[in-house]
């Protein structure tokens, strides 16, 4: 047997075993196997007219995976006592399922059940290994452990949260509280970030990635009929079990509404998919996969506001999905990711055990994704009066902003003065994040969820709030923006199409003219962007 590389488990705070999982357990696991050919480099300062994009069908035929190498594993599974329960040739995996005992033997690793913070989970105990057969052939194997992997990137404000559940209503009740929280709405950052007049993401899908929650069709009547809207037209994707669960407001119900709620109310033409699978590494890599290689919806542009420290994530699983932001790049898909909520250390003293150092958060990393960062504004009438970096707590709440630890400085970003990391033996790496936009809790987004009306902040509302810009975007554009990062860094900058947020810090770096670790280019001037990409 061979190790699999990258499949060292990751590491888990105030991990305790209870043992060894049961021999008979079911579990569903993703092997993930190399593309058929390798992607071209992508075009960097190609206007968006000129850019070739590749359809979904023209990415799965030349660099989806080859039927020798699924059927290569389909053969190793059958000698293992392992069942095929799915092939998905343009997402590069194959779903095995099989017994604990049995998947254990076939990857020649111990698994284990563990209690921890979040709960108790399944674990392995070492690295995944492989027949030589498959050496090559398989890059990740998920869905061993089911820890979960990911936190959603949202901040409730205390004072409007305790407001809006004593003007809340009975349950069931006509809802009429949708004043009974501060906030600001998808529509009103809209047009203090003057976004383009006259669209509405027609044409448009804009997919969105939830690792648990729910969202209530009562709910979203109410919201945006309060916004003189319509509903927008939502849709449920189940992804390995995961399904559409409200339970309560203060649950990850929040993260799921609070990014349809901006979203919609940026585009509410725009159809939203929402992507539901379970918070683990498999559920997160198999629901990017998804929503990326999705034939039926073809969404344009996704959403993800859930992510976790990159020292939190096996190298295969980031792997994974970075591959998976590359193809979206391909197919001309924008990915807008939350930076996280935790300051530059991107590890909440409240809700882990911090190691002391600086991360940047995943997937905002990725070099094929927007990372989206905060600022707190102030705002006078129908302007903002002052922004500045979002840092109302450096350890608990602050934009998450840096330097990667896993990815290279990518070519287009060499010009940007990304910063040595002020972690000891600095280094450059990946700057993080690209954008940002309104996000402290002070001057948050009034939503609605689970009949309650409240007020959240996290750059979690800033990810939905610029795929709502991007699908206004793409339906006025000949073709999608696509992968924006190599245009903010070259043909973009200096146009105007950005608003430089210059003051603040996120407790490791400091905001400063042009981009920063914390707001990187900084916010959007809506028109202007739409101006300078059709120039």
């Amino acid at each position: 047997m061979v190790k699999l590389q990258g499949s060292v488990p990751a590491t888990i705070a105030d991990m305790r075993s209870l043992g060894p999982a049961p021999a008979d357990e079911r579990i569903d696991v993703t092997v993930f196997v190399r593309r058929r050919a390798p992607l071209a480099p992508h075009p960097l300062n190609v206007n968006v007219a000129q850019r070739r994009y590749l359809t979904r069908a023209e990415f799965a035929a030349q660099h989806g995976a080859s039927d020798a190498d699924l059927d290569a594993v389909a053969a190793f599974a059958q000698k293992a006592g392992l069942v095929v329960v799915e092939r998905r040739p343009a997402a590069r995996s194959i779903v095995l399922s099989g017994t604990a005992a049995r998947v254990s033997a076939a990857f020649g690793t111990a698994i284990e059940r563990v209690e921890h913070a979040a709960g108790i989970s399944r674990r392995r105990t070492a690295p995944v290994h492989v027949p030589p057969e498959l050496d090559g052939i398989v890059e990740g194997v998920f869905g061993i452990d089911d820890v979960p992997i990911a936190k959603p990137h949202f901040k409730f404000s205390k004072e409007s949260s305790q407001a809006a559940l004593n003007a809340s209503m009975p349950l069931g009740a006509e809802p009429a509280d949708a004043q009974a929280a501060p906030g600001f709405t998808g529509i009103d950052m809209a047009r203090l970030y003057d976004f383009p007049a006259g669209l509405d993401g027609s044409g448009q899908c804009i997919a969105i990635i939830e690792l648990g929650g729910g969202y209530r069709t009562s709910d979203l009547k109410a919201y945006f009929k309060s916004l003189g809207l319509p509903p927008p037209h939502v849709t449920a994707v189940s992804v390995d079990g995961g399904k559409n669960s409200p339970s309560l407001p203060w649950s990850a119900d929040a993260e799921v509404m609070l990014d349809i709620e901006v979203a919609g109310a940026v585009a509410p033409k725009a159809q939203i998919a929402v992507y539901f699978a379970p918070n683990s590494e498999q559920g997160f890599v198999d629901a990017i996969a998804a929503a990326v290689h999705d034939d039926v919806r073809k969404p344009s542009v996704i959403s993800i506001s859930w992510g976790a420290p990159e020292s939190e994530w096996t190298d295969q699983g980031l792997a994974a999905m970075d591959q998976a932001f590359e193809a979206a790049a391909a197919l001309g898909v924008t990915v807008c990711c939350a930076a996280g909520d935790a300051g530059a250390h991107d590890q909440d003293p409240q809700n882990g055990t911090p190691d002391g150092l600086a991360h940047a958060d995943f997937p905002a990393s990725s070099p094929y994704v927007l990372g989206c960062g905060g600022t707190r504004i102030t705002v006078s009438g129908n302007t903002i009066a002052s922004e500045t970096v979002w840092n109302d707590d450096p350890a608990t709440s602050a934009t998450g902003g840096g330097v990667s630890d896993k990815f290279a400085l990518p070519s287009w970003q060499a010009d940007a003065g990304v910063p040595v990391s002020i972690n000891p033996g600095g280094h450059v790496g990946r700057g993080v994040p690209d954008v940002a936009g309104n996000a402290s809790p002070a001057t948050g987004y009034r939503v609605r969820v689970d009949f309650l009306t409240t007020t959240i902040g996290g750059t979690s509302a800033v990810s939905p709030l610029y795929a709502g810009l991007v699908a206004l975007l793409n339906q006025k554009l000949p073709q999608p923006v696509g992968w924006l990062n190599p245009l903010l860094y070259g043909p973009l900058a200096g146009s105007g199409a950005m608003r430089d947020i210059t003051s603040g810090d996120n407790g490791g770096y400091a905001a400063g003219s042009g981009w920063d670790a914390c707001t990187g280019w900084g916010v959007p001037v809506g028109s202007k962007l739409l101006a300078a990409l059709e120039a």
